[in-house]
């Protein structure tokens, strides 16, 4: 489509240049006789210059404009979900939630203008001045490990945080009843890190509720600034109450004594929370029970002035934002209780208030039966892994659970001109606000929605909790805009915004990701269902046209061949130009980006696409589609046309095709720094040597026959310690590589360029597992290396979540030490899949 839109821009300007070297012909021959007559016919001449150029611009700008346009608006095709889906007349059990995976804790609704909870703590008197205010989850602030010992999804869930001398345990459940998503209930427990320490320390949590519109919170406050209960209203939630109880020592009933302080004021902003808090804690105040020696703390404001009132007694802001202060010595527990008018009317006042023993049974019980359902699931013990890796287990699936999230929000599009690299500005236009009810990569450093990671994690998710996947999977494809584009980065609301670089923000509509969420879809089609197949058929035809968009737009310079739009300028400080939206970022391509490349990874998720799609449209009985579809992916999956365009015949494996060389280096040039330098054999055409991940991507996804020739070499690449293997999993690009744990620019270390990754370390399991299970000349080969990978990666995982308490980004293939960011509870939790074997 693209190449088609540049030769129609281009046709209307031959116009105009003929017809102006004409009329420059015409008043060059000076006769008397025919001089008014050549002039007037100069100036008609000019009139067809001027008409044709301003048509032409005209016609420029109205392609300008309607690509802008389709950019920013809508499918036209019926969404997957009914739009009330996240309601709690629809959705009661998903309604409220752990949808703020950013902070340490809090909850939400599913809904556009949330009810919001949340936690901050804070250590008194551990550090001159202020104290370190905990809040949102940070990469450097000293807080860890943490993280879901138990998380199911819906209803309850058990959390460990540890903060130096502090050990927090977050736990919540929820109670159904009524009409508005029901009751709910939390305990915060702090206690020491340590047993037997002597000087216990002075902690404050500081408990608060947001709203996000004129709803009014309406608190009844006690004696010495203790809130009884807040009370309010929502168009949603109808009548509720919180109420914050005495705090107990843990495992006890009476009640221990804490000093209180509230604040109320007009919701600043939900990003300005924790600097709004940290600004209004500048009064001291004292702590002192009954028969004990006074302590300083510092404190809120101590009064239920709210400020900022407005003249209405509502606030200037939007919403409203209270928080009660409650400061006392470890160990302590507390509980907050949320309870809805509807349920309450409903039964559940005669149950009894969701506190004290009563809560303590709820989440004993709920604890049991996450438990018995997890070995149910998983059969982990059946499969003989150890306590502690099914612990490792359940940590895994509890934390991808817990760092779901419900976000709402423009993001920013530059629409896709249809030129690469077209001099056409064009600025960035926000697209209609949107729902995304999606998992997130890591809640400290990627607390986001990403496209190709949310495959992944609904392979994981999908086990456990079909519905909860539809549902994740019906929100993405909401997002496709017009030409059936999805944003590969989904950056929704406030709190998100203000998470990520200015440089992050904004979505390239011409960009794609790899479509993994065919890879739950293909999933869902093996099984028997109803709900799944109700969902694929409202859902296929967005699928289609995601598949539509992702086939054309990156259509690559032969036929049945594909490139990857997006890759970075040939820079002179960059050693290889990334390719982001591959997902793998700084793999090394062909050096020198141009339109010749052809890219095998690409190839091969669209071939897994029009797999899918065509097994599912013969499902659904799309005769159309299918005959569309099935041809497509018969033709991307005959080994010879895969072999025409990508095996390497010198190279003994497939590869990227493009304009490379291999000599090149970063070398130091004062003063720019490190500068690439291209050596005495310059770029060609010709196949791209980086053995690595995208090498084995006709293994991976299983495109290969059982018999084909070329999986004997592919399996002895993957298994060779001088290239793919290592003791801890597959590494991403060979050590055999010139390109191996190099840095791409001066202050860019190397990102897939030798560690090992998890998503593809369990393609490469699945993989392995298919092929030992069909009969061919390597079925014995590949079992045998199935065992024994899985055994490193698991090992290896949990040998680290035992050393640190964290699920890693991505691990040393020299040492197995988890690098990059953490807590990453995004696809690493595939390693509960691997322990299962279940691909």
């Amino acid at each position: 489509m693209a190449r088609g839109e540049r030769r129609r821009r281009a046709a209307p300007a031959e116009g105009p240049r003929a017809v102006e070297r004409e009329g420059r012909v015409g008043p060059g021959r000076r006769d008397g006789r025919g001089g008014r007559a050549r002039g007037a016919a100069g100036g008609a001449a000019l009139a067809v210059v001027v008409l044709a150029l301003a048509l032409a611009l005209s016609g420029r700008w109205v392609l300008v404009w309607h690509r802008a346009w389709r950019a920013v608006t809508l499918h036209s095709a019926p969404p997957a979900l009914s739009p009330d889906s996240s309601s709690p007349a629809v959705a009661p059990d998903l309604f409220w939630g752990t949808y703020r995976p950013h902070v340490y804790f809090g909850m939400k609704t599913r809904s556009p203008k949330p009810l919001l909870t949340g936690l901050m703590w804070a250590q008194q008197g551990a550090t001159p001045g202020t104290p370190k205010l905990r809040h949102t989850c940070e990469q450097g602030d000293g807080v860890g490990p943490y993280g879901w010992e138990f998380h199911d999804g819906l209803s309850f869930g058990r959390q460990h945080i540890q903060d130096g001398a502090l050990r927090l345990t977050t736990e919540f459940v929820k109670r159904p009843g009524g009409q508005h998503g029901g009751d709910w209930s939390w305990r915060v427990t702090v206690e020491p890190q340590a047993s037997g320490t002597s000087a216990l320390p002075l902690v404050s949590l500081f408990f608060y509720v947001v709203t996000d519109g004129q709803e009014v919170l309406l608190p009844e406050v006690g004696a010495k600034g203790q809130l009884k209960f807040i009370s309010g209203h929502t168009s949603e939630l109808g009548d509720f109450r919180f109420t914050l109880l005495s705090p107990t020592s843990p495992g006890d009933t009476a009640p221990k004594y804490g000093s209180y302080n509230v604040f109320w004021s007009s919701n600043p902003g939900l990003a300005l929370l924790t600097e709004v808090v940290k600004s209004r804690l500048n009064s001291w105040f004292q702590h002192q029970p009954p028969g004990a020696s006074p302590e300083r703390y510092l404190g809120l404001p101590g009064s239920l002035k709210w400020e900022d009132r407005g003249p209405n007694g509502q606030g200037q802001g939007q919403g409203q934002f209270l928080i009660q202060q409650v400061t006392l010595k470890i160990p302590f527990s507390v509980d907050l209780v949320f309870e809805s008018g509807s349920a309450q009317a409903g039964g559940n006042q005669a149950l009894g208030q969701l506190a004290g023993s009563l809560l303590t049974q709820a989440l004993e019980s709920h604890a049991a039966a996450f438990q018995e359902r997890f070995e149910k699931t998983f059969q982990l013990k059946e499969k003989g892994l150890s306590p502690g890796e099914q612990t490792l287990g359940q940590v895994a699936l509890s934390s991808l659970l817990g760092g779901i999230g419900y976000f709402y929000g423009q993001g920013l599009v530059l629409p896709d001109m249809g030129v690469e690299g077209s001099e056409q500005k064009v600025d960035p236009a926000l697209f209609p606000p949107l729902p995304l009810f999606s998992a997130v990569p890591s809640r400290s450093f990627f607390p986001r929605g990403f496209l190709w990671d949310e495959g992944f994690h609904q392979l994981v998710v999908q086990r456990w909790d079909p519905h909860i996947t539809r549902e994740v999977l019906g929100h993405w494809l909401g997002l496709l805009n017009a030409d059936g584009w999805i944003g590969r980065e989904q950056v929704l609301g406030d709190e998100a915004r203000a998470r990520v670089p200015p440089e992050f923000l904004v979505q390239r509509a011409a960009h794609a990701n790899p479509p993994t969420l065919f890879l739950p879809v293909a999933h869902m089609l093996k099984g028997s269902d109803p709900a799944d197949l109700a969902f694929l058929r409202r859902a296929f035809p967005r699928l289609h046209a995601w598949f539509s968009w992702l086939h054309q737009s990156q259509a690559g310079p032969v036929p049945l061949s594909y490139r990857w739009r997006g890759r970075d300028p040939a820079l002179p400080t960059l050693l290889n130009p990334k390719t982001l939206p591959s997902g793998l970022d700084d793999y090394p391509r062909a050096s020198h980006p141009s339109a010749t490349e052809r890219h095998l990874d690409l190839r091969c998720w669209v071939a897994l696409g029009a797999r899918v799609l065509s097994q599912l449209a013969e499902q659904l009985g799309e005769t159309e589609a299918a005959a569309e579809l099935g041809p497509l992916a018969a033709s991307l999956e005959a080994e010879e046309s895969l072999d025409e365009l990508h095996w390497a015949p010198e190279l003994g494996v497939f590869a990227d095709f493009g304009n490379h060389t291999k000599a090149v280096q970063l070398k130091p040039r004062p003063p720019q720094g490190m500068v690439r330098v291209v050596g005495r054999t310059q770029p060609r055409l010709q196949y791209v040597d980086a053995l690595g991940y995208v090498t084995l991507f006709p293994f991976l996804l299983r495109l290969l026959d059982p018999n084909s020739p070329h999986l004997g070499p592919l399996l002895d690449v993957l298994a060779d310690s001088r290239h793919l293997w290592s003791p801890f999993g597959l590494r991403s690009l060979a050590a055999s590589s010139p390109f191996y744990g190099q840095h791409n620019s001066e202050h860019d270390p190397p990102y897939w360029r030798g560690a090992v990754w998890l998503n593809i370390n369990y393609l490469a399991l699945g993989a392995l597992h298919h092929y030992g299970h069909l009969e061919g000349p390597h079925q014995i080969q590949a079992a045998k290396l199935h065992s024994e990978l899985r055994a490193n990666v698991i090992g290896n995982v949990w040998r680290q979540y035992q050393a640190t308490g964290f699920l890693w980004e991505q691990y040393s293939d020299q040492d197995g030490h988890g690098m990059g960011c953490r807590p990453f509870h995004g696809w690493t939790t595939l390693v509960l899949l691997i322990m299962s074997e279940d691909y």
